[in-house]
């Protein structure tokens, strides 16, 4: 299969045939409705749970539905949402959205990063990843030279935090969609800029999650702040592990993400043989051999554990970096932080950061988190 192919969900090849894959272990019939033109296509069963379809009658633009023994619903891969989380998905070429003139684009070593975190719906008066590329400028002079954008898998509504999105593959349209965000990508690499995602691979919002309808994605053995824990090592957990990890390498892959901060990491439950995200850090890695270029994972983690950031080979997790995030003041002390942070990386005694590096399992960049009611940023150094 073509390097820039996803393994999951309806893809294109690059003469415009049509693949869609769709785990529904449980299912007994699995269809496709291609809404506008009326047009039903049966998948046929494959191993594992899956169900698969080869055809050239969808084309990109297409609406389609997923019929699941009778029941009409979205892809729950779907790479767009035009319509809203509970409407058709849209069929998106991926190949298509490449992102053009980037391969001499080199992702900075990530002690290097200079960090400004930002929701993409409130940085700008527009609210989209255009109204972000509009301010690149600004964020230059900044002497910014990566940015963290807020989770953007499609959510209910226009506006939202990001964390409840249930649709992990589809860049909410109200942003600009999957073409708004590789646009945003090659500006950003334009103007020396590093783009990390937010990505939320512990829970899913609650209002548009079609999840369940497909198969065993959340288990009862666990619980998170925000409901069931995603299904990673219960009965059935196989299709779930691929999907999560599918999504992360796409980020990576077919938009030129540089680096990826995984949400709430220590609510993520497993206790297989294999964690969860020693499998991305391992499968990222064969993509990065690939590929040629370089791609980061961040873990954001309550824990202090310094398994997380230790070496697959070394029975730990494959993070490159995990945050600090202990410590927060003022956005109008932000020098002080700077300052402070400084004593902190150099163990002086005089450091009034409220616990001791020494004790502090991270890799850089290590976050100082600035806040204020009306803005917010992060600012890392080394």
């Amino acid at each position: 299969m073509h390097l820039n192919i996803r393994n999951i969900g309806l893809n294109f090849d690059k003469d415009g045939v049509a693949f869609l894959k769709v785990w529904a272990p449980k299912a007994s019939i699995v269809s496709t409705l291609l809404e506008d033109r009326a047009i039903t296509l049966d998948l046929e069963r494959a191993p594992h749970g899956y169900w698969i379809l080869k055809t050239d009658q969808i084309k990109p633009g297409d609406l389609y539905w997923v019929i699941l023994d009778d029941e009409q619903l979205p892809d729950p891969a779907s790479l767009s949402q035009p319509q809203g989380v509970h409407g058709p998905s849209r069929a998106v070429d991926l190949l298509h959205y490449v992102v053009p003139n980037d391969n001499k684009w080199i992702n900075y070593p990530l002690n290097e990063y200079l960090i400004y975190e930002l929701h993409t719906g409130t940085f700008s008066p527009p609210g989209t990843f255009g109204g972000i590329i509009q301010q690149l400028d600004y964020l230059n002079e900044l002497g910014i030279n990566a940015i963290e954008l807020l989770p953007i898998a499609s959510f209910p509504g226009r506006r939202n935090w990001g964390y409840d999105g249930v649709f992990p593959f589809a860049v909410q349209e109200s942003y600009g969609g999957a073409e708004g965000l590789k646009a945003l990508v090659k500006a950003c690499h334009d103007k020396g800029i590093a783009i990390i995602l937010d990505v939320v691979y512990n829970h899913m919002g609650p209002e548009g999650n079609y999840l369940p309808k497909f198969g065993p994605y959340f288990t009862d053995q666990y619980h998170t702040p925000w409901g069931s824990a995603i299904n990673f090592d219960d009965n059935g957990c196989d299709g779930v592990r691929e999907f999560f990890i599918e999504n992360a390498l796409m980020w990576f892959r077919d938009f030129h993400i540089d680096a990826l901060r995984l949400d709430a990491v220590h609510a993520i439950k497993d206790f297989g043989a294999v964690h969860i995200l020693q499998e991305i850090s391992r499968r990222t890695a064969i993509l990065s051999a690939q590929t040629g270029r370089i791609h980061y994972l961040i873990a954001e983690s309550d824990l202090n554990d310094p398994r997380y950031i230790s070496d697959v080979q070394n029975n730990g997790l494959g993070m490159d970096s995990q945050w600090i995030d202990e410590w927060a003041i003022d956005l109008n002390k932000g020098l002080e932080a700077i300052l402070e942070l400084d004593k902190f990386i150099n163990k002086d005694s005089t450091c009034v950061i409220p616990f001791s590096s020494d004790g502090v399992f991270v890799h850089p960049p290590i976050e100082i988190r600035v806040s204020k009611s009306d803005k917010s940023a992060f600012l890392s150094q080394a």
